[in-house]
């Protein structure tokens, strides 16, 4: 369906937990979270019936995300659940990738499409700086297993930080050199602890590439996926540079997408407060019928755009990217 601008929105960002395995610095605080009750936290059952009433408010695409959503038992059960729902085309996941090795065949058999591989350092010492735990090498080795399924579609996502990256744009970059895999470099917002970070733009890291690998072509339009990356090609290169640029190149008259909390809250955009609290009215006896009106209502009350630019936008700080499945 469309929103109150026009946008069609046909994308649902799904967040399963709000736990994760790492704790980055740009993410997490630095004395750690209160998570969720387990009983705060929607059941699969509560998830697939949801997912079941977006795809009738025209819903066709799904990213699994957390926190870290493999930290949740059996993911590839809701994965199986989400793929034979009569109008769900694309039921994806992102992951930092530490515990997708084992994992990935169970995923890859429940029918997966595509997976995202959050990395934005290639450095070790600098990857335990800024994460706390696990290491590249896991990565790297989840980023490679995943190549050797040739239907799925794989993604590096990289956020700029310029204490952590900016000297390793080229090296990362540089795994979609041999790799068909997408890197995609995405501006940090200032949400969270995030606000705390200097990162880069867009034209840093084009200026970088162009100066290391040659002319960037862009991508049509047609070819660039679900989301807001814009992409480009490189002479030699396998894979695609993304740019995904809400600071500098604001996308939001063309987003598609609505957003899920772990404890059901319906959130139209990342930046914004408002939203609909679906979890309350599945446990309290609502009707397919009024959980879908709410969802619709949801949609059409979608904002216009964010507000990360502007003055006095302390929402972005009331509320973390863990929180809101970022």
């Amino acid at each position: 369906m469309r929103d109150q601008y026009g946008r069609m929105i046909d994308y649902v960002r799904i967040s399963v937990t709000d736990r994760c395995n790492l704790r980055c610095r740009y993410c997490m605080p630095p004395g750690g979270i209160a998570s969720a009750p387990c009983e705060e936290i929607l059941c699969f059952k509560e998830i697939l019936r949801l997912a079941g009433l977006f795809a009738q408010c025209g819903i066709k695409k799904v990213k699994l995300t957390g926190g870290e959503p493999l930290v949740r038992k059996d993911i590839p059960l809701l994965v199986r659940g989400l793929k034979v729902i009569s109008g769900i085309d694309e039921v994806t996941l992102t992951t930092n990738g530490l515990l997708l090795l084992e994992q990935l065949p169970a995923l890859v058999d429940a029918g997966i499409d595509g997976i995202n591989l959050s990395l934005d350092t290639l450095d070790e010492a600098r990857y335990r700086m800024l994460t706390g735990s696990g290491s590249v090498k896991q990565v790297l080795a989840a980023l490679d297993a995943c190549l050797g399924y040739r239907h799925l579609r794989v993604k590096v996502n990289v956020v700029t930080l310029a204490a952590y990256n900016q000297c390793e744009i080229g090296q990362l970059a540089g795994l979609a050199k041999h790799r068909r895999a997408d890197v995609r470099f995405i501006e940090m917002m200032p949400m969270g602890a995030g606000k705390d970070f200097a990162g880069y733009t867009q034209k840093t890291v084009a200026d970088t590439l162009e100066k290391m690998y040659g002319k960037l072509e862009p991508v049509p339009k047609a070819q660039r996926g679900n989301g807001p990356a814009v992409y480009y090609k490189l002479q030699g290169f396998q894979g695609r540079i993304g740019m995904i640029s809400a600071m500098t190149h604001m996308f939001c008259e063309s987003c598609n997408r609505i957003r899920l909390t772990s404890t059901g809250f319906l959130k139209p955009c990342l930046h914004h407060g408002t939203g609909t609290d679906l979890r309350y009215l599945l446990r309290n006896g609502a009707a397919d019928a009024a959980v879908a009106d709410a969802i619709a209502a949801a949609i059409l009350a979608k904002p216009q755009h964010h507000v990360f630019c502007e003055a006095n936008a302390g929402d972005a700080e009331m509320r973390k990217m863990y929180e809101i499945g970022g």
